[in-house]
């Protein structure tokens, strides 16, 4: 067996030449991990999720529990995360060899984002939809008129009404702007409810199938391609986040937005609800739970400093975000000072603020079609980098998973195409008429509190089992010799108690105040979802929790369900001599049962092993 000069490794002797191993790849400069987990939690839930918490959870006084569960919450399991793909040098399954009991949380967070790549990519096919859409002398959401408006559509309730021989409060509940027609008439053609799926619009699936293509050819070649590609997804948002707020704040009313954005309601602290928002933004924000931190440290060399992007990461991660606040609260107060409404009555989130309330308000500025460009197409950028990250978590999973089979030739390429192609095809029934209800149940179940409970398992998993000495001296290891060692206790108190405490109270208080699925629409009564649906959707949430406990029961019996298997379980599966304590020498770990119980020798037997770790990927 032999090394190629491209670092692939080959078989040789009397057999046939066969295809080589590839490398594991690693990043090509330092700043290209930083980059990458800004691009990938840096999205679009910093822009239309976070304002809206704010406005919703009493202002400026949101911001005190906010940056509060960013320092006990946010980056310390952030960190975690990273630092156990950096040291374990694999991502999703694999690297929850380092302790085997516990490995299901690799396969939970691989199916989690897995969901997330699926309807995370129907906002992107969206915001093409109104980027090419935007491409026009007028844009098609500015007036009435059109083969999808309806008898009720108007662009002045007032002199509608009067026309009508009418009170405007008579017509409350029955008019609609153009901008919401189109949404919903154009271009979702939303149905009556989940039962009634509808036809498939072709028009969404080409900007489905045009968005998967585009992601595609930027990770084809794995993180050799998606790191440069950041360069431009992860900076140039920022660029027209600034033009965009230079131009909102010049509008009339953007100071009231300002206000109504900043001024703080301190008895909304009072409310559990505040601080469950407060606890659960950070986690999507910080995109904790999913597997994808584990598989972009993962590719990091063993001795980099990934303490220090975590940091960086959590200031820029939380400054985007409050400036994100700043150009929607500014266009919203114009929006209210045109309509003569409050604020409040214009506030939205989610989806409703990306594709009404913000289209709205670009239909009423001079040379509209140009700053709706401007708009979709930061949008589509904030998304892609999110999105590039995530499908390469999953491939990062699985290819770990089966080195030998997916690293030769072609056939990772060929996989990511394949995983692509799947995620597809998953996506088709959220571009029929009935799938924005389909794309609901995804977003509400899949990822929201779950991920509460994936975070928590990780703690307990490494500071209870695994050791918090022992992986506070494998961060010593890797963050070398640098004055933010000093700080690290502060890490080993929360990843111990604060941390903890803090997952599961976010987890707990959501349970209580859990509700119902139910989607509301303009001028029509509220629809709940049957319980049929919520039960699809509890499956859903399910089908990644179940597999923590799961798979370690399956190990610990496979392995003969002794005393001893269980302590083996608790030790990392097996590692090489760089991821050694002194301590650790002649430290006997389950890998070291199985080859006594096959009788075969040691791994370092074989010189692949030795450089790449393969062999180190049963399950």
């Amino acid at each position: 067996m032999t090394t190629q000069d491209n670092g692939a490794v080959a078989v040789s002797g009397g057999a046939p030449k066969q295809e080589t191993v590839h490398k594991r790849e690693t990043w090509g400069r330092a700043f290209d991990f930083l980059l990458a987990c800004i691009g990938f939690s840096v999205g679009l839930g910093n822009v239309w999720r976070f304002p809206y918490l704010c406005y919703k959870n009493g202002g400026g006084a949101f911001l005190i529990p906010y940056f509060l569960f960013v320092l006990i919450g946010g980056i310390p399991l952030f960190y975690m995360e990273v630092a156990i793909g950096q040291y374990m040098s694999k991502g999703g399954l694999q690297a929850w060899n380092i302790i085997p009991i516990f490995q299901g949380i690799g396969l939970a967070s691989c199916i989690i984002v897995f969901f997330l790549d699926v309807y995370y990519n129907i906002i992107l096919t969206w915001a093409f939809y109104y980027f090419f859409a935007s491409f026009t002398s007028e844009l098609p959401w500015e007036d009435c008129g059109h083969d999808w408006n309806t008898a009720n559509c108007s662009t002045d309730f007032a002199a509608t009404a009067v026309s009508r021989n009418m009170t405007l409060d008579s017509l409350t509940g029955q008019l609609l702007d153009p901008v919401t027609e189109f949404w919903e008439n154009k271009v979702l053609s939303i149905s009556s409810g989940l039962d009634q799926m509808g036809v498939v619009k072709w028009d969404l699936l080409l900007c489905l199938f045009f968005s998967w293509i585009v992601v595609y050819c930027c990770i084809c070649k794995g993180i050799k391609s998606s790191g440069k590609v950041m360069y431009v997804t992860a900076t140039s948002p920022y660029v027209f986040m600034l033009i965009l707020l230079i131009r909102n704040s010049t509008l009339d009313g953007a100071s009231d937005g300002i206000k109504f954005y900043l001024s703080p309601d301190w008895e909304r602290l009072k409310d559990t609800q505040v601080w469950v928002d407060a606890g659960t933004q950070i986690f999507f924000s910080s995109s904790i739970g999913l597997g994808t931190l584990t598989a972009l440290g993962s590719y990091n060399k063993f001795k980099h400093n990934s303490y220090r992007d975590s940091i960086i990461f959590a200031l820029v991660n939380s400054a985007t975000s409050f400036l994100a606040g700043f150009i929607v609260f500014t266009i919203l107060g114009f929006m209210a000072k045109q309509q003569n409404k409050s604020i409040g009555d214009v506030a939205e989130g989610g989806p409703g603020l990306a594709f009404i309330a913000y289209p709205a308000a670009v239909a009423q500025l001079p040379g509209s079609p140009f700053w709706s460009i401007l708009f979709f197409l930061m949008v589509i950028l904030l998304g892609l980098d999110s999105q590039f990250v995530g499908v390469e978590g999953v491939v990062t999973t699985v290819v770990d998973q089966f080195p030998n089979l997916l690293r030769k030739g072609y056939r990772k390429e060929a996989f990511i195409g394949v995983t692509c192609f799947v995620m597809l095809l998953t996506a088709i029934p959220m571009v029929t008429e009935g799938g924005m209800y389909v794309f609901q149940l995804f977003d509400y179940y899949t990822g929201s509190r779950i991920i509460l409970l994936v975070g928590f398992f990780e703690l307990i998993a490494i500071s209870y089992f695994y050791g918090i000495r022992r992986f506070y001296d494998n961060c010593c290891m890797m963050i070398g010799k640098s004055w933010m060692i000093y700080t690290l206790p502060y890490m080993l108190v929360c990843w111990t108690v604060l941390t903890p405490i803090f997952c599961m109270t976010i987890f707990v208080l959501s349970a209580i105040n859990y509700s119902e699925l139910t989607y509301e629409r303009p001028n029509r009564p509220v629809y709940t979802y049957p319980q049929w649906g919520v039960t699809i959707g509890w499956i859903l949430a399910a089908s990644s929790a179940i597999w923590i406990p799961l798979v370690g029961i399956y190990k610990f019996v496979k392995n003969g369900a002794t005393m001893e298997v269980f302590k083996l379980m608790c030790r990392p599966y097996f590692l090489q001599p760089h991821q050694r304590r002194p301590q650790d020498e002649g430290e006997r770990c389950l890998y070291d049962l199985e080859m006594e119980r096959t009788g075969k020798g040691k791994p370092f037997d074989n010189p692949a092993f030795a450089e790449e770790g393969q062999g180190n990927t049963k399950f």
